[in-house]
């Protein structure tokens, strides 16, 4: 089988490395900006969202980079702590419901207008949803009031304690944005080492170092993010020079670079799995999601898709959420086709006679590879598995948002630094339920966790949460993908994050050094 697989998957590959289409990603000769270390080229897999609200954002990939534009009132940093930003400090009260931060002086928008209490009230308030709307950050409907104790001081009283409130505070979901601002969908006004300077949609976004950045400033003056939506063409726009820096690279194509290029390797922060719909008549049924389970050789997909790199899981946690984090999860289904068959044949599907569509984004070929491995796998247990490959904005359309699918590979990542934001969207009633999976023991214990003061038992609150969903196949569990970043060589400085983070405001030029 593994022959089979291997063989299968090669002719793809080289397929795709024969493939010259150069939609999406501009070739060598249509480099603009400085030719110099001023200036560099990020290349990005797929546009940002419709809205650059940041409040708005959904997808990792939209708020990875407006990161360099926004900032909460505390933010991430690369070794996974929670540092001040447009606050210089927080004061917590001893029953865990008071907030009270103290505003840094003379924070600037990057219209030029000071930061004011008004300004942060008013953004807690859009995501808390307390203006009559729905929360844009789930987590702030626990806010009972906002007030303003003077011209720095804002006090954030809560309903309930929730240890894990710092770290929704520093997601850029819940940034400072200007009080009474109309046009925050085309204008994105933040506090952030880089302003925004224009979009040109599915082309690119550029941005420009701010001068009037209260930390430590950038050291490159602007950066273009270039959409390369087109996988086959990003080895040639890297090597040509159209583009300086991309990650999320597949090993296939990092090993493709020129020695104009340093290759960095980390993980990407994030659960690939193939997500299944619960909704879906076959996957209602638990037997038959873990006869999926059991058929799937995760370790092989590894070999063939990224050179064995990469972090084998059995739930919805990723390593750098280290106390979160159980390794022997992933031990929960061994490869062992026999018994994926005799639990197909005990849910009433006998050879043959079980099929199913995976949608997978075409954008990204390390899950387009996943689920060619896994279709081939699956085959070999009489399950037919066929592959859609739609175009990212369809995916979050009809997947994401409307849950109109059978079955998905694609990476789930974590929007803060909190076990709640990987394990939340499993809730019965979550509006970001994707995979509508429901179960009223796991709805009990994850409401149980939300309310507990005490640190380890909260932990182990959560960690009772992903041993059910591995316990009960709520997805087949693939991995934490290898992430390969690529920087032309004149620019150092790239840091990793255990978040979905591209830090522009770390990199720089050689001789800056």
């Amino acid at each position: 089988m593994k022959k089979a697989t291997t063989r299968k998957l090669a002719m793809v590959l080289a397929l795709s490395l024969l493939s010259t289409a150069l939609s999406g990603c501009n070739n060598a000769s249509d480099r603009t900006g400085k030719e110099d270390s001023s200036h560099i080229t990020v290349g990005i897999a797929q546009d940002l969202e419709e809205s650059l609200d940041p409040h708005k954002a959904e997808a990792a990939a939209t708020r990875e980079i407006l990161f360099n534009v926004f900032e909460g009132l505390y933010k991430p940093d690369s070794n996974g702590g929670l540092i001040p930003a447009v606050a210089e400090n927080c004061v917590q009260s001893p029953d865990g419901l008071v907030y009270t931060f103290t505003l840094r002086e003379n924070v600037k928008f990057h219209n030029g207008n000071t930061v004011t209490a008004e300004d942060v009230i008013s953004s807690i308030e859009n995501c808390a949803g307390t203006n009559g709307n729905e929360p844009l950050v789930p987590a702030f409907s626990n806010i009972d009031s906002i007030e303003k104790i003077d011209d720095k001081t804002v006090e954030i009283t809560l309903k309930e304690r929730d240890p894990d409130f710092m770290s929704y505070v520093a997601s850029v979901k819940a940034a400072i944005t200007p009080a009474g601002q109309t046009d925050s969908d085309t204008n994105p006004i933040g506090t952030g080492p880089y302003k925004y300077v224009s979009r040109s949609v599915q082309e690119n976004i550029v941005m420009e170092k701010f001068d009037e950045y209260w930390g430590d400033k950038a050291y490159i003056e602007d950066v273009t993010f270039k959409v390369c939506a087109d996988p086959d063409s990003l080895v040639m726009n890297l090597n040509g020079g159209s583009v300086d820096m991309m990650a999320h690279l597949p090993v296939s194509q990092a090993q493709q670079l020129s020695s104009d290029f340093t290759v960095l390797e980390g993980t990407m922060n994030l659960v690939q799995a193939m997500y299944l719909n619960n909704d879906f008549e076959p996957f209602k049924d638990q037997r038959v999601r873990q006869a999926l389970c059991y058929a799937v050789d995760k370790s092989e997909i590894l070999d063939i898709t990224s050179d064995g790199r990469g972090v084998e899981l059995g739930s919805s946690m990723f390593p750098n959420f280290k106390k979160y984090y159980i390794p022997e999860l992933n031990d929960t289904y061994g490869y062992d086709p026999d018994r994926a068959k005799e639990l197909l044949e005990d849910a009433g599907y006998s050879e043959g006679t079980l099929s199913f569509t995976i949608t997978v984004p075409s954008n990204y070929p390390q899950h387009v590879d996943t689920a060619q491995v896994i279709a081939d796998q699956l085959n070999e247990v009489g399950v037919k598995a066929d592959i859609k490959q739609v175009e990212w904005n369809t995916w979050l359309s009809a997947v994401y948002s409307d849950r109109n699918y059978e079955a998905t590979v694609v990476g789930v990542d974590a929007s803060n630094l909190a076990a709640s934001a990987m394990l939340s969207r499993f809730c019965s009633d979550a509006s970001n339920n994707f995979i509508n999976y429901s179960n009223d023991e796991y709805d009990s214990i994850y409401n149980n966790a939300q309310m507990e003061s005490d640190d380890e038992k909260q932990t182990e609150l959560y960690k009772q949460c992903e041993i059910i969903l591995a316990d009960d196949a709520a997805n087949v569990y693939i991995q934490d993908l290898a992430e390969m970043v690529a920087v032309r060589n004149g620019y150092t400085g790239y840091e990793f994050y255990p978040l979905y983070v591209q830090d522009m405001a770390k990199i720089k030029p050689s001789e800056a050094e």
